[in-house]
C-alpha cells in the first residue's frame, strides 16, 4: 500500500516509517529539514519536502496513497510564539484532514498523547477518563481540542479518523523533546548527575517506541472509527526507573533531589530568561506541577481490540541502553 506519514523525522514517526518499508509498504514521508532525514534511507521510502501548514505539500505527498499517519505535531512546552503551538497543531491538523477528504483516504490514524487525560490521582485512567478543565501545557491544550472539536468535525463528515495516546515513549531515535526519557538515560550513561523532582516517588506510565509503532500499525488495521486508544507500558515511579536503569546499565546513579520549591524557583527564572532572550528554557513552572501527580494509565483498551502487546519495562530499558552505547561508541 501508499501510506503518506507526517512528522516522518520525529521520534515516532521516523520509526513507523521504517517499519511500515520494512513490511513492504510505499511510505511517502513528509518532512521539513533534509537534514533530519538521515535513517529513513530506504527504497520503499519516498521523501516529500513540505509542511503540514501547506496544503500543496500535502497534496504532493498524500497523492495516490489510501492510508495517512498523522504524527506530525509541535511536540515542545515553549514557543517562542505562544501561537506557534496553537497554528501547527489546530491548522497543521486541519490541512491533513481537508487533504485526506479531498484525495478520498481510507482510514487515517492521529496521533495524540495521553497526557490530554490529566493526571491520574488514585485511580487508573483509561479512555473513559473525561478531560479534565485544565492542562500542564500548551502542547497537551492544543491536542486534546483537537479530539474534541476537530477531529469530530471531519468525523461528521465521514471522515475515517482513528485516535491513538501514546505515554511517555522511550528507545531509539531522535534525542529530542519527544525521546526525553532516552535524553536522561544517556545522561547516566555518561555519569551524568540526574536530577530527581521532589522525592521521585511520582508515578509515570512509559512505553517502548516499537511498541508504540505497533499500536499504530495496529490501530490502523483494527481500530474503530472515532475511537481512541492508550498505547502505554509500565506504571512505575521515576526513583524505581532510574534504579532499573542502573541495575540493567551496571553503573552507579548519581541523582539529586531537588526540593519542589527549588524547582518551580529555577523554572520561573528560565521562562522570564527565556522570554527576554528568546532562547528555549530547559523547564517551565507547567513541566514542574506536571512532575509531581500520578500518571498511571491502563492500556486493556487496546490490547483487547487491537492485540496491542506491550514488552516489560525492563526489556525496553535494556533495548535502549544497548542502542545508546552503540550510538555513543559511534560518536567517539
Amino acid at each position: 500500500m501508499n501510506i503518506f506519514v507526517t512528522g516522518a523525522t520525529g521520534f515516532v514517526g521516523k520509526n513507523l516509517s521504517i517499519r511500515l518499508a520494512i513490511e513492504g509498504h510505499s511510505v511517502h514521508a513528509l518532512y521539513r529539514d533534509i537534514k533530519k532525514t538521515k535513517g529513513l534511507e530506504h527504497e520503499n521510502i519516498k521523501l516529500f519536502q513540505g509542511d503540514i501548514l501547506d496544503k500543496k505539500s500535502l497534496v504532493n505527498g498524500m497523492k495516490d496513497c489510501t492510508m495517512v499517519f498523522h504524527t506530525a505535531a509541535f511536540t515542545s512546552v515553549w514557543a517562542k510564539k505562544p501561537s506557534t503551538i496553537e497554528t501547527l497543531n489546530f491548522n497543521g491538523t486541519s490541512n491533513v484532514l481537508e487533504t485526506a477528504i479531498e484525495l478520498s483516504i481510507n482510514r487515517i490514524v492521529y496521533t495524540s498523547t495521553a497526557g490530554i487525560f490529566g493526571p491520574s490521582g488514585d485511580s487508573i485512567t483509561d479512555e473513559t477518563k473525561p478531560y479534565p478543565l485544565t492542562f500542564f501545557t500548551r502542547y497537551e491544550e492544543t491536542k486534546a481540542k483537537i479530539e474534541q472539536i476537530i477531529i469530530p468535525q471531519f468525523l461528521k463528515m465521514g471522515l475515517n479518523v482513528i485516535i491513538v495516546n501514546p505515554t511517555r515513549v522511550y528507545g531509539p531515535g531522535p534525542l529530542n523533546d519527544a525521546n526525553s526519557v532516552s535524553k536522561i538515560i544517556k545522561k547516566h550513561l555518561e555519569n551524568k548527575i540526574g536530577l530527581v523532582p521532589s522525592d521521585g516517588k511520582s508515578i509515570g506510565n512509559y512505553t517502548y517506541i516499537d511498541d508504540v509503532v505497533d499500536g499504530h500499525i495496529l490501530a490502523m488495521k483494527k481500530g474503530k472509527t472515532g475511537e481512541r486508544y492508550i498505547l502505554g507500558g509500565d506504571n512505575i515511579a521515576f526513583i524505581d526507573l532510574m534504579r532499573l536503569v542502573a541495575r540493567e546499565s551496571g553503573q552507579k546513579s548519581r541523582l539529586i533531589r531537588i526540593p519542589v520549591f527549588v524547582m518551580f524557583l529555577t523554572a520561573w527564572i528560565f521562562l522570564i530568561t527565556a522570554k527576554i532572550t528568546g532562547i528555549k528554557p530547559m523547564i517551565i513552572p507547567g513541566l514542574v506541577k506536571k512532575f509531581l501527580p500520578d500518571w498511571k494509565v491502563s492500556s486493556e483498551k487496546a490490547k483487547k481490540e487491537l492485540g496491542y502487546n506491550p514488552v516489560g519495562i525492563e526489556q525496553g530499558i535494556k533495548k535502549t541502553i544497548d542502542w545508546l552505547r552503540k550510538e555513543m561508541t559511534y560518536e567517539k
